[in-house]
């Protein structure tokens, strides 16, 4: 039954989006661009809560928003963990104790709406605008985004340098706003003349179009050596995602992944992470 559920859900909720667009457009519009922004999962588990103690943890405050941070200081250099949509930072844990024992000085916080993190939406914008905060606070040398994550550093530093930043390692990140909107509109089956009017209003609000809203448009001025991983079968972000970025970056290294999946949370890919790092 719940199977049952979950299948016909998405289309239920696109009926009724339609239907309401019919009665009130600006209603069913905010709907649709708060449901896009909307994170379903993302909270902090029982098992993620042991790890993320071994950090300092601080709350830092973004406009209206309490961002929940955390520290592992060490000696080394200072690196930023920036995670992806419906997660926290203990998707790092992995990659934390290595680099823990390479003396990196860590920083890592939760995105707007997830983990420990205030607020009730997440969107790319947002998400950079808590990367640039960071980056200001705490000065980082590296900085490692996943998914989304890596998006939100790309549109960062295509808004504004990061002096500090030396390099970048994006691990699957999406290249176009247009294709996410598409598949949520596929998904919903939403009509055309209401997803018009929701780019009418993302444009109003972020001065993009979805088409031109692209990680491989921010990521020509690009300075920063960076590092492109990506797995060959990701479901959730093609990979030809990860190549057009590669293409488009100034000086990037490409690492192509077969069997890591989207999470790309592998021993191997963090040691080439690493090594990137330092060397």
């Amino acid at each position: 039954m719940k199977k049952l559920i979950n299948k016909y859900l998405p289309k239920i909720i696109g009926i009724q989006l339609n239907s309401l667009y019919r009665i009130n457009k600006k209603k069913a519009v905010i709907k649709v661009y708060r449901i896009f922004c909307t994170p379903r999962g993302g909270k902090v588990k029982p098992n993620q809560e042991l790890f993320l103690r071994n950090a300092k943890a601080t709350k830092i405050n973004h406009g209206s928003i309490q961002l929940q941070t955390y520290h592992w200081k060490n000696d080394g250099p200072t690196l930023l963990l920036i995670h992806g949509w419906d997660s926290n930072t203990s998707r790092w844990k992995d990659l934390i104790e290595l680099l823990n024992k390479q003396n990196f000085n860590i920083i890592a916080f939760d995105a707007p709406a997830q983990g420990y993190s205030g607020g009730k939406l997440l969107n790319v914008p947002l998400y950079s605008k808590c990367v640039a905060k960071m980056i200001k606070m705490y000065k980082p040398k590296f900085l490692v985004g996943h998914s989304m994550g890596g998006m939100s550093i790309f549109f960062n530093e295509h808004q504004q340098k990061s002096n500090s930043v030396e390099k970048i390692v994006s691990l699957g990140a999406p290249a176009e706003m247009k294709k996410i909107i598409d598949d949520l509109q596929k998904i919903l089956g939403l009509k055309p003349k209401l997803m018009k009017d929701v780019e009418e209003y993302f444009t109003d609000k972020f001065e993009y179009k979805f088409v031109d809203f692209a990680t491989q448009n921010f990521v020509k001025s690009v300075h920063q050596e960076c590092l492109i991983i990506h797995d060959k079968y990701d479901k959730v972000v093609p990979f030809e995602a990860g190549k057009a970025l590669h293409q488009q970056l100034p000086n990037s290294n490409f690492i192509e992944t077969e069997g890591a999946g989207h999470s790309l949370n592998r021993d191997y890919i963090h040691q080439h992470i690493i090594d990137f790092l330092a060397r």
